[in-house]
């Protein structure tokens, strides 16, 4: 019989405030401690009585094929968390649900191709090479590689959203979302949060940033209007998104479509990059292999989408350092139904986290899980895992539309960078936090060398 509600093991935590204070300082740390100590279906409680949360944590890769994919209509995105996320950057793809969202991605969805993304590869380039050439005067030959890729990452996408306005939306961005990003994460883990409206200085700074954001992106979205058809950026593409039965993307929708891009296609992309160049400058070895694989394919010229497939090293590269750090380190759901998952019953109404951070470090599908190879993901060792054993992406109906892309942008990233300099690892660890995303607390500096100088 399977075990329900509170007969579910975990952490006892403190007597009147259970894991409060652990999951706030180290939420990911305290969710891996209940795996290794309770096994892959932990029940944590935090916070006072009266106001105290439960969440279900689901460890194992079949746990969360199940929430993601197989059971998925029975796990929503109607927790407390995503509807901050909601009422500061729109209902867009990723957090509108229901019908919404099937006619968002019935629209989307045709703009996103492997033929169509593959055609962003030239832009993609043009931003990495700015970047090398950036290089060149770094102070001291020294970078971090986390703030740099994050620049890299916004550039590119907003490169592929809106074609040449690049400079005002990314000055916008870089300056309001941090603070947006913040006010979310602030109010989406606090049980009690003043009503938007009230003017407390919280609440008035993150109106002012969105309010800024708001602008620019009706702005861009106004001017494309007035240009007519034909465009080939991503927002043109997406003014004129049609579906048998559906109907196109208003303003205000488009609008709510660019913010989320804007915030899923940068950040998420950035983190990659980022901890794929600051292991590769911690591991000699591994970066002698990949500049030997990216020098021998690519002979010093610019990569293109056709030489993926020729860069697999590389991409195992980036595959390993997404195990390790993912940039989406745990997923919320709310469950609807009572729904059995190895050998417990979640209850209706529980909210639900499967965690890439502990499933990607889970030892019965990556024996020394800290350690970092990229020959775990040869094709022989990827078909010997359950298909939920690494998810970076998410998986299921909701998985991540912009998968495709941000592989093509950090492979292309990675072979650019590599071909133009050597790595050498200042900063050796580099210390987390979570918000929207995985957020580093540090730096992650390298110190540059210039290859054939």
């Amino acid at each position: 019989m399977a075990t329900s509600g509170n007969g579910i093991p975990g952490p006892a935590g403190l007597p009147l405030l259970g894991s409060m204070f652990d999951l706030k300082n180290d939420s990911l740390g305290t969710f891996l401690r209940a795996q290794r100590e309770h096994g892959d279906v932990v029940r944590i409680t935090a916070g006072p009585p009266g106001i105290r949360a439960t969440v279900y944590g689901i460890f194992s890769a079949e746990g969360a094929q199940q929430v993601l994919a197989t059971d998925s209509a029975n796990f929503r995105k109607d927790n407390h968390f995503y509807q901050e996320i909601r009422e500061s950057f729109g209902n867009g793809l990723l957090t509108s649900q229901d019908e919404d969202y099937l006619r968002q991605r019935r629209l989307v969805q045709p703009l996103f191709t492997k033929r169509r993304v593959d055609g962003y590869a030239e832009a993609v380039a043009a931003e990495v090479a700015r970047v090398v050439e950036s290089w060149r005067d770094a102070p001291d030959g020294t970078v971090d590689v986390l703030a740099e890729m994050t620049g890299l990452a916004l550039r590119a996408v907003a490169r592929v959203l809106f074609g040449t306005d690049v400079d005002a939306a990314v000055e916008i961005v870089e300056r309001c979302f941090p603070v947006i990003n913040d006010y979310v994460l602030r109010r989406g883990f606090s049980p009690l949060n003043a009503p938007r409206d009230w003017p407390t200085p919280g609440n008035r700074r993150a109106a002012a940033a969105q309010g800024e954001l708001f602008a620019v992106c009706d702005r861009i979205i106004a001017e494309r209007g007035a240009a007519g058809r034909g465009g080939t950026d991503l927002l043109s593409l997406l003014a004129e998104a049609e579906s048998d039965g559906d109907r196109g993307f208003d303003a205000g929708e488009l609008r709510e479509q660019v913010l989320i891009f804007l915030l899923a296609g940068h950040e998420t992309t950035a983190t990659s990059l980022g901890f794929a160049l600051h292991l590769l400058a911690l591991h000699p070895e591994v970066r002698e292999r990949a500049h030997e694989e990216v020098d021998r394919v690519l002979g010093g010229r610019v990569p293109t989408a056709a030489d993926l497939d020729a860069l697999p090293y590389l991409t195992r590269v980036l595959k390993e350092a997404m195990r390790l750090f993912p940039a989406a380190p745990a997923i919320g759901r709310r469950a609807v139904v009572a729904t059995e998952i190895g050998g417990h019953t979640v209850p209706a109404g529980a909210d639900v986290i499967v965690a890439p951070w502990v499933t990607h470090r889970h030892p019965r599908y990556w024996p020394d899980p800290e350690r970092f190879d990229p020959d775990r993901f040869t094709p022989q060792a990827e078909a010997e895992r359950p298909r939920y054993a690494w998810f970076p992406f998410g998986g299921g109906p909701r998985a991540c539309i912009g998968q495709h892309f941000s592989m093509l942008e950090s492979v292309i990233a990675l072979a650019m960078l590599l071909q133009a300099y050597d790595l050498d690892a200042v900063d050796t660890d580099v210390p987390l936090s979570t918000g929207i995303t995985l957020q580093p607390l540090g730096t992650a500096r390298v110190r540059l060398k210039e290859r054939g100088a």
